[in-house]
């Protein structure tokens, strides 16, 4: 893909909803398989419409910020397309975040003209393994209201008399929506001057240089980071996974992953809008109902972290699935693409068996999605996916680099076979953290070139990663940083020095795993540490817990990271022999 291919098409995530709906307005463009909403491209249109012109009554204006933490509803795509129309940030959480998490969130968007907050309910839910889950997300409501007064608007998904006073009630917020758009349709004139003021303000937009999207990314501290996407930025990575992966308008992609992630938002939900396919949605992921989507509605495409499809393979009638995943139909599967974590030749003979087409290749919060792409089609095999993470295309070009230079400048390029500082560039680099300079500094050269973090080298195989710059660990695909871990860990008394490193396996690819010293004469039980570690989100929290009477330090009085995973592996093994860690059961 190049750039002169690149500026034929559209660069507004919203043209591609608009020109689906001109050309194929009858034809499906999302299916709720948790509900089973079957909805059109005109629907689609619709909805984005009307929420925008609301968006105009409440007075938001483009650069404004809308947070959403909510599961993967229709409406909640339909909110982002609307934000998307009218250049407000969009801004979508994690709904796993904990309460100080959150807040923490909002707090670094508090610059922002007009800061809205869109949640559900306190809800009483399920994880992705089945076990019953407390949500308290109109606490975290209450506190944000308490601590951010910068927010100027909540909106509660659910009944009215559910909402606190000063919050919206989503069915309200609709009805009165739909009612003044009915009002508008009623009278052409008007509704013609509404639909200008529309597209009047989506002109203004520039596709280039204009946020659309906030991804909270985890940062060299360990705390998350708000990276701002560009439409065009998206726009290309969707082109590019489009022709890297032959995904077409024939496809019907299971969008399963959750949409604080670019995993889930820019690389399947994305792509699939700007190719015009038909996005089959769950709210969240469960391993049981993503094959029965797959099943019922005949989905050909999907991605997933490694660990996610384990889970799936995992499933077994005798456990309390529904059936073994054996006996599930997925003949309509043609292509499965994973990322996030590295796999075994087994893990991909297993994929193989799914899905006659599979890949992977590298995807950053940062490059807007996907940035390398492994060999597609009928002759390849899992030896040449496991050769490397694939090559780049010309438009967002690789380079192996030296460390950026004090100037802010790039460093010098590598050659082929040395490893370096892996980097991108082109349209695809984020525009910066929000509100944060000095970070942006650190990550993007004045060139324009992204530093990723990871060091690397590239041969005629493409791109090989070899380690994880700033210690990442990333237990299903997401990424944890030791620090924040290690600093909630040292909050408790009883503890002196708390040293956090990833450990092989099997189903997350990669555990947590928490080193911890205690102060002199103090003592502290597993289980206290665990409910400790509660206030962190699920995929951050340790795996394994191991006392040691001393932290190896190295020459400088630093936590010696190569020690611990020295030895981290015997502690492991004697958790699988007990039936802990990965053992399955």
């Amino acid at each position: 893909m190049s750039i002169e291919e690149f500026n034929k098409i559209p660069h507004l995530l919203v043209d591609y909803v608009e020109k689906w709906a001109k050309e194929r307005p009858d034809d499906i463009a999302i299916i709720d398989a948790d509900d089973g909403k079957w909805i059109t491209w005109n629907d689609f249109k619709n909805m984005m419409d009307l929420i925008a012109l609301e968006f105009i009554n409440m007075d938001l204006q483009k650069g404004d910020v809308i947070v959403t933490m909510l599961p993967l509803l229709p409406e909640h795509i339909f909110i982002s397309y609307a934000c998307f129309k009218l250049g407000i940030l969009f801004c979508p959480l994690d709904v796993r975040l904990k309460e100080r998490e959150t807040v923490r969130c909002v707090k670094l968007l508090k610059n922002a003209r007009r800061l809205v907050y869109i949640h559900p309910d306190d809800t009483d839910s399920e994880d992705k393994w089945g076990r019953k889950k407390f949500y308290a997300f109109k606490q975290f409501a209450r506190k944000i209201r308490e601590e951010v007064p910068e927010v100027t608007d909540f909106i509660q998904f659910g009944p009215q008399e559910d909402a606190d006073e000063g919050t919206i009630g989503i069915l309200n917020f609709i009805k009165k929506a739909r009612a003044n758009y009915k009002r508008y349709y009623s009278d052409p004139q008007v509704f013609n001057q509404k639909m200008e003021e529309l597209e009047k303000i989506k002109n203004s937009i520039d596709p280039a240089n204009d946020c659309a999207m906030i991804i909270y990314t985890t940062g060299s501290t360990g705390f998350p980071k708000p990276a701002m996407l560009s439409n065009a930025g998206i726009i290309c990575q969707n082109m590019c996974m489009a022709k890297g992966f032959e995904i077409n308008k024939k496809d019907r992609m299971l969008v399963n992953l959750p949409p604080s992630h670019v995993g889930c938002q820019t690389e399947q939900l994305m792509t699939t809008i700007f190719i015009g396919g038909i996005s089959v949605i769950l709210h969240a992921f469960k391993a049981e109902k993503s094959l029965l989507a797959i099943e019922k509605y005949k989905v050909t495409a999907f991605g997933q972290i490694p660990s996610l499809f384990v889970m799936e393979w995992r499933l077994k009638k005798k456990y309390g699935a529904l059936k073994d995943y054996k006996d599930y139909d997925l003949s309509s599967l043609r292509f499965a693409l994973y990322g996030g974590q590295a796999v075994s030749r087994k893990f991909l003979k297993k994929l193989s068996e799914m899905a006659r087409y599979f890949g992977s290749g590298l995807g950053l919060t940062e490059m807007s999605g996907f940035v390398s792409y492994t060999p597609f089609g009928d002759d390849v095999t899992p030896d040449d996916i496991l050769a490397g993470l694939g090559h780049d295309y010309p438009i967002t070009p690789l380079s192996i680099r030296e460390k950026m230079k004090e100037n802010g400048m790039a460093g010098d390029e590598k050659p082929d076979g040395e490893i370096g500082e892996v980097c991108y560039s082109g349209p695809q680099v984020f525009l910066g953290y929000y509100d944060n300079e000095d970070a942006t500094k650190k990550t993007i050269s004045t060139e324009g070139i992204c530093y990723t973090g990871d060091l690397g080298f590239k041969d005629d195989e493409g791109l090989h990663l070899v380690g994880r710059g700033k210690f990442v660990i990333k237990p299903k695909g997401y990424q944890v940083y030791p620090p924040e871990v290690e600093e909630h860990i040292a909050k408790l008394p009883e503890v002196s020095l708390a040293a956090v490193v990833g450990a092989k396996h099997e189903v997350y690819s990669e555990g947590v795993v928490a080193f911890v010293e205690l102060n002199r004469g103090k003592q502290i039980t597993k289980k206290k540490l665990k409910e400790h570690c509660r206030q962190l989100a699920g995929y951050k929290r340790p795996s394994l817990f191991v006392f040691l009477d001393q932290i190896p330090l190295n020459r400088v009085d630093k936590t010696d990271y190569h020690d611990l995973n020295k030895i981290v592996g015997k502690y492991i093994e004697e958790e699988r022999a007990a039936g802990r860690w990965d053992a399955e059961k």
